[in-house]
């Protein structure tokens, strides 16, 4: 009989390491999911700083554009007004020296 518990024992033991080494497995499983995951919120977390620096570099470029296209359009302005008093003046010109 002592035999026959001996060997209920090393089967019970078999068993439970079997169930163990799943369990270690299955640990190592998840424990490299976690990681892998890890590393891709990692990489998010990057990329997602980058496109906040970038969002900073194109609002300050967009500030620059829209600040040169204010002085073009103030600047066209006042050309189209001088362009305007050249014409009125040649024409000024023009109708005195016509004969009446």
């Amino acid at each position: 009989m002592a035999d026959d518990d001996k060997v209920a024992a090393e089967k019970d033991i078999e068993l439970i390491l079997q169930q163990l080494g799943n369990s270690i497995d299955a640990l190592e499983t998840v424990v490299d999911g976690h990681l892998e995951h890890k590393a891709a919120n990692q990489d998010f977390a990057a990329e997602v700083q980058r496109m906040g620096a970038d969002r900073v570099r194109l609002a300050g470029s967009l500030d620059d554009a829209e600040a040169r296209c204010q002085r073009l359009e103030s600047v066209n302005r006042e050309v189209s007004s001088r362009l305007v008093n050249a014409m009125e003046t040649i024409r000024g010109v023009i109708e005195k020296d016509k004969p009446a």
